[in-house]
């Protein structure tokens, strides 16, 4: 989600659907309940804490019950970024942010990182795959640190990518979609590998990419 939503001012990521009209009127409503951002914040550990059970779950099901999991999966992924972006949504815009908001900001975001990669693995069939879903959870908490890192050296954070956490989200879910349709072929687990080495090596220079333009600007 954006960076510091809660809070009144700072840096935050491009993302256009933050205009767009229904996510604007979702936010009102989200506001007039009285649902506060950091509670909006916290239910995106619950989706994405249901998309890691649905991963774990695939290899021990029949293949009709392990579509319905890859389905619930990327659904679960798209619904904990809906929250990150709806959290920045109510605080900015809604003018509820918090001083806490920095926190519920980015705790989340790397629990829920790690949940969904972590069970990436896993769901994968592979003996190589739970170590290697650790490592690519390990590489997104080094994105997000580095950004945070920038920001404190340099004043300003770089959301550079080629796999900043959308498209870590984005590639997970496609790997998902694409495995749920090519379970009765086999090739299930093979997509859900190529995804996990995807962001992999995506995060992988994603983390080298931001090192260095730390290290430019503080040349």
């Amino acid at each position: 989600m954006d960076i510091n939503p809660n809070a009144a001012s700072g840096p935050r990521r491009a993302i256009a659907l933050r205009d767009a009209a229904w996510a604007q009127a979702l936010a009102r409503r989200l506001s007039q309940t009285g649902v506060t951002p950091n509670a909006i914040s916290l239910a995106s550990i619950a989706c994405a804490g249901i998309a890691a059970a649905a991963l774990v779950a695939v290899p021990h099901v029949p293949v009709a019950a392990a579509f319905s999991l890859l389905v619930c999966a990327a659904l679960g992924i798209q619904l904990r970024l809906l929250a990150n972006l709806l959290d920045g949504l109510v605080a900015i815009e809604g003018g509820r942010a918090t001083r806490t908001g920095p926190l519920f900001n980015e705790i989340p975001d790397r629990i829920s990182d790690g949940l969904v990669l972590v069970a990436l693995g896993y769901a994968t069939a592979s003996a190589a795959g739970p170590s290697l879903g650790w490592f690519a959870a390990l590489l997104a908490i080094g994105t997000a640190y580095l950004r945070l890192l920038g920001g404190t050296l340099l004043g300003t954070q770089s959301f550079a990518g080629p796999l900043a956490k959308p498209q870590r989200m984005a590639v997970v879910t496609g790997a998902c979609l694409l495995a749920a349709l090519l379970l009765p072929l086999g090739f299930g687990g093979d997509v859900l590998m190529l995804g996990l080495w995807i962001v992999i090596l995506g995060s992988a220079y994603t983390l080298v990419r931001r090192a260095r333009d730390i290290a430019a600007g503080l040349r």
